[in-house]
């Protein structure tokens, strides 16, 4: 193993490993969550020790919690006592029989089945200026010592608790459709004829980083020219949790200086990269789970579905390109086209690009 994450806890009782903190959304099953607790049992006095992995929504810092308030809600949680041993495991994987050998004897291992119709690991980021957590969806792994699972009487102490955050990373379907396609014309003051414009993309989805090739067709009828095609990549997120709040923020804007005379025709591909790297003062942007200051993308597009109770999501995220026609003396032409991007086929960053 290359890497092994650890996290002690503060009376150093327990301590918890996992080989990995990316876990892959495959639309149809979600990757295990393995990992090992290593317990000393010199000074639990007689308590137990619990690992949970929950699914949360946080809507605030922690040193808001204030008067017994807390700004994070559950959204999904499971508990395996560890210690001491009760019934059977499943089989140990590859990874937790090399975690083993580094605990010995006193290690005990644990595994999750994740729900498909959880969300993603997504957030919204914040403004430079602002510290402690940011507002989204996150994935914990906690091992703590208690008496009982979840006594809401029992005060469980930092000193007795360790965590690591995890991310649910969604991945491509396995069947990509057509792309959508768009079109729409408009008639201009003292003018009988219409321009017609057409934008289309070939595929539906795109990981992130990827050129997107827009084709775009214009047929203009008028005696107008046309100036210059604009094209914008729209990010839509709707926050369904603690509130009903959809709003859209621009991820791309780009200028092509194309002259369509009027009785003229056009038909060309231009080709646009929507990168976070160019997007980081922009507060509120959706983008995919972040583990501590590494570098993330712009969040992935929520894949619903069918049966699946959107209320869970949390954060929900889409795309649009938009394509605009200036026109000499008529103002501007547009249309919508869907897109959806989604994490590179490893369900990792794809360090080729400058924001992953």
């Amino acid at each position: 193993m290359a890497k092994v994450y650890k996290k002690t806890s503060g009376n150093e009782s327990i301590a918890l490993y996992l080989g990995k903190r990316d876990f892959v959304d495959h639309v149809e099953s979600v990757d295990i969550v393995d990992g090992v607790i290593k317990v000393d049992p010199a000074e639990l006095e007689g308590r137990k020790v619990w690992v949970y992995l929950a699914c949360a929504f946080r809507y605030g810092s922690d040193d808001l919690d204030v008067i017994g308030l807390s700004f994070r809600k559950d959204i999904w949680v499971k508990r395996i006592q560890i210690y001491p041993v009760v019934g059977t495991n499943p089989a140990n994987t590859p990874m937790q029989e090399a975690l083993l050998k580094k605990c010995g004897d006193q290690g005990h291992p644990f595994t999750f089945t994740i729900d498909t119709n959880l969300p993603c690991s997504v957030g919204l980021q914040p403004a430079p200026e602002d510290a402690g957590k940011s507002c989204g969806v996150d994935y914990e792994v906690k091992a703590y010592i208690a008496n009982e699972a979840d006594d809401p009487d029992e005060k469980i102490s930092k000193k007795d608790t360790c965590r690591l955050i995890i991310r649910k990373i969604q991945f491509a379907p396995g069947k990509v459709g057509a792309g959508p396609k768009a079109d729409i014309s408009k008639n201009f003051m003292m003018s009988d004829k219409p321009v017609h414009l057409e934008a289309s993309i070939e595929k539906e989805l795109y990981f992130h980083g990827d050129p997107i090739p827009v084709n775009v067709k214009i047929n203009n009828e008028t005696t107008k020219v046309v100036k210059k095609i604009k094209i914008t990549v729209e990010q839509t997120t709707e926050v369904l949790l603690y509130q009903s709040d959809k709003y859209s923020k621009t991820v791309l804007t780009e200028e092509f200086a194309e002259e369509i005379k009027g009785e003229s025709t056009l038909e060309k591909t231009f080709t646009v990269i929507p990168l976070l790297s160019n997007n980081k003062e922009k507060r509120g942007l959706a983008v995919d789970g972040r583990l501590k200051d590494e570098d993330t993308n712009l969040a992935s597009t929520t894949i619903i579905r069918p049966g699946m109770d959107k209320g869970m999501q949390g954060i929900m995220v889409s795309y649009k390109i938009k394509v605009n026609l200036l026109v000499s003396s008529g103002g501007l032409l547009g249309g919508l086209t869907d897109l959806h991007l989604i994490s590179s086929p490893a369900g990792l960053s794809d360090t080729s690009h400058p924001d992953n």
